[in-house]
C-alpha cells in the first residue's frame, strides 16, 4: 500500500474491536505510532495481543465515556481513527441509554479531548444505518431518511457533532458510512454477532442459519481491508472538498441474505460437500431492521480516491479462509 505515514502518532479507538484491531494492525505495517484505546466491553484483548510486542504500539485500556481517558489518550496525536462504539441494532433497542451514553456522550468526549490536546485531523466512523427507512436506491449521503433505532441515531448524531466542532473550532472531521463490514477478527459467537461470521460458523458446525424474513433484504456486504483502506485514504488526503464531510465507504453492489447463504454453501463445500445439503431456517423479521441497503460510492471515489480493494465475493473466500485457520 503505497501510503506514507511512518512515524505519525495516530490513536484508535476501540482499537481491540474487530474494525480497530484491523486498522491497528495496518498502521503497525505503515511504522506509524500507534496507541489503542479500549475497555475491553466488546473488544478482544487476543485480538492485540501480538502487537504488544511491537515498539510502535501502546496499548490503554480506558473508557470513552471518561473524560480524563480520552484526554490522556488524544495527548500529542496527530490522528484519530474513532472506532470506539457499542455496535448492534437489536442490541441499542434493547439497551438505548448505554447506547447513547457510549456513542453519543462517548464521542463528544472523544471530540473534546481531540480539540483540546489540537488533534490534527478526527477520522470517525458512522453507519449505513442513518439511511434509516429512505427509499432511495442507491444510497447518497444528502439523502437519509428517519432513524430506525436508536444505534442509528447515535450514529446520526456523531455526524451532526462533527460538524458543529469542525465549523466552531477547526477541528478537521471526516466521517466514514460503513456499509456492512466483515472479515477477519469478526466475533461469529453472541447475542449480537454479525450475519457473515454468525453464518459461516453455525454452516461449518453443520447446523442450520437463521434468516430473519424471507431472505430477500439486501446488503453491500464490505470486506474489512477496504474500510481500513478508506481510512487511511482519510488521514493522508491534503484535498479540502474531504473536510467536514460524511462518505460511503462500502463495495458498490448489493446481494440479498439468499445470495450470501448461496455463495457460502458454494465456497465452503470446498471443505465439506455436505454443507450444501444444509436447511436454512427464516424466523420474523427484526425491529429496527433496513429493508434494503446499497451504496453509491462515487462521493468518496471523487473526492478520497477510494476504489474497492476487494468485492464481496472475493472478501468472502478471504473471511472463510481466516475462519477456518483459526476456528
Amino acid at each position: 500500500m503505497d501510503i506514507s505515514l511512518s512515524g505519525k502518532n495516530v490513536l484508535v479507538t476501540g482499537g481491540a474491536g474487530f474494525i480497530g484491531s484491523n486498522l491497528c494492525e495496518a498502521l503497525i505495517e505503515l511504522k506509524c505510532n500507534v496507541t489503542c484505546l479500549d475497555n475491553f466491553s466488546t473488544g478482544k484483548r487476543e485480538n492485540v495481543s501480538s502487537f504488544l510486542d511491537k515498539s510502535n504500539f501502546k496499548l490503554i485500556e480506558g473508557d470513552i465515556r471518561r473524560i480524563d481517558d480520552c484526554m490522556k489518550a488524544t495527548e500529542e496525536m496527530d490522528f484519530v481513527l474513532h472506532q470506539a462504539a457499542l455496535g448492534s441494532v437489536p442490541r441499542s433497542i434493547k439497551k438505548p441509554r448505554v447506547t447513547n451514553d457510549v456513542n453519543a456522550s462517548g464521542f463528544v468526549n472523544m471530540m473534546v479531548a481531540s480539540k483540546e490536546n489540537k488533534v490534527k485531523r478526527f477520522v470517525y466512523a458512522t453507519s449505513s444505518s442513518v439511511y434509516g427507512d429512505s427509499k432511495v436506491l442507491p444510497k447518497k449521503e444528502d439523502l437519509i431518511g428517519r432513524p430506525m433505532s436508536p444505534y442509528a441515531v447515535t450514529k446520526h448524531v456523531n455526524e451532526l457533532y462533527a460538524s458543529v466542532f469542525a465549523h466552531n473550532y477547526g477541528i478537521e472531521t471526516i466521517g466514514l458510512r460503513y456499509f456492512n463490514v466483515f472479515g477477519k477478527r469478526q466475533d461469529p459467537k453472541g447475542e449480537y454477532s454479525a450475519v457473515i461470521p454468525k453464518f459461516i460458523d453455525k454452516l461449518l458446525k453443520g447446523e442450520s442459519p437463521i434468516i430473519y424474513g424471507d431472505g430477500k433484504t439486501t446488503r453491500d456486504f464490505t470486506y474489512i481491508d477496504n474500510v481500513v483502506y478508506a481510512n487511511l485514504l482519510c488521514i493522508t488526503t491534503s484535498n479540502k472538498e474531504a473536510i467536514d464531510e460524511v462518505f460511503n465507504i462500502a463495495a458498490g453492489g448489493r446481494s440479498t441474505l439468499l445470495d450470501l447463504v448461496e455463495y457460502l454453501k458454494e465456497f465452503l463445500s470446498e471443505f465439506n460437500q455436505n454443507i450444501k445439503n444444509i436447511e436454512i431456517k427464516h424466523q420474523e423479521f427484526r425491529v429496527g431492521d433496513i429493508t434494503h441497503s446499497y451504496a453509491d460510492i462515487n462521493k468518496a471515489k471523487k473526492i478520497l480516491n477510494y476504489t474497492p480493494k476487494y468485492t464481496f465475493q472475493e472478501g468472502l473466500k478471504k473471511a472463510i479462509k481466516w475462519y477456518k485457520e483459526n476456528s
